[in-house]
């Protein structure tokens, strides 16, 4: 269901179910409850990227066939798949490890959320987006409603869960939902070149970076930069923020070992 490997310090998550546009049923989102705890353990890894197998889709979201199929049970099978669900979502995005979402095809449901929790998301120019709930009557799960409105704001957020819009590839770059969109023959190649360049960078610092940025609509302005006071004076005495000031210094190319 999902392929997980590390290569060069960096955590690649595929999901595997090309011939179900890669929609997650309940193992699969066990399984990638399982991945998100290992990588908040693993400091070896240093970057993730997480994909899709085949050309047509990203992830599809949550395996509908399955909804159908145990009707009679639905309630408690989504209970089944979301709590694990809750978990991956939660554990992903407190990761100090920069996240890259490679986006090759349909990204809809949770598959959005993916995309949506992501540091840095790059897409094929045939990707296309949806949120996919009240489409078959559902709502949102996987965490969608609280980052979409963040990432793309309240109104563009609402116009997807409520006509359940498609957005082209060109369309979630202007919105702000992807970083950049580039060929399907340059994605794969684009996002590992910008794997390595995070894998070798300040870990720490990015989890850092990553955890103010989580704070910033909870916080007061004063509670903010207090925040940030208390974060830059810790970095500063870590190992890579005096590697890092010695090699400006020194006029070289830092080397940061990621703590």
């Amino acid at each position: 269901m999902i392929d997980f490997e590390i290569r060069d310090a960096i955590g690649w998550i595929t999901l595997n179910r090309p011939a179900a546009f890669n929609a997650l049923n309940t193992s699969g989102i066990i399984e990638l409850a399982d991945i998100a705890s290992h990588l908040s353990h693993d400091k070896q890894v240093r970057a993730v990227v997480i994909t899709g197998s085949g050309d047509k889709a990203f992830c599809a979201g949550g395996d509908v066939s399955t909804f159908v199929a145990q009707s009679e049970r639905v309630g408690e099978l989504l209970q089944e798949m979301t709590d694990p669900l809750n978990i991956a979502i939660a554990r992903l995005m407190r990761l100090d490890t920069p996240i890259i979402a490679a986006v090759n095809g349909v990204a809809a449901g949770v598959g959005l959320s993916l995309v949506a929790l992501a540091d840095i998301a790059i897409c094929s120019d045939n990707a296309r987006f949806t949120t996919a709930y009240t489409q078959i009557g559902y709502t949102p799960d996987g965490g969608s409603s609280w980052l979409l409105p963040r990432l793309i704001g309240q109104r563009r957020a609402s116009e997807l869960y409520l006509t359940g819009r498609t957005l082209t590839a060109a369309e979630a770059l202007d919105w702000g939902l992807v970083n950049q969109v580039v060929t399907a023959e340059a994605l794969a190649d684009t996002v590992a070149t910008l794997a390595r360049r995070l894998a070798q960078g300040p870990t720490r610092a990015y989890g850092r970076v990553k955890s103010l940025l989580l704070e910033t609509h909870q916080n007061t302005l004063d509670a903010h930069l207090a925040l940030e006071a208390r974060t830059i004076i810790a970095q500063s005495q870590s190992a890579d923020g005096r590697e890092g000031v010695r090699a400006f210094v020194e006029k070289r190319k830092p080397v940061f070992s990621g703590e």
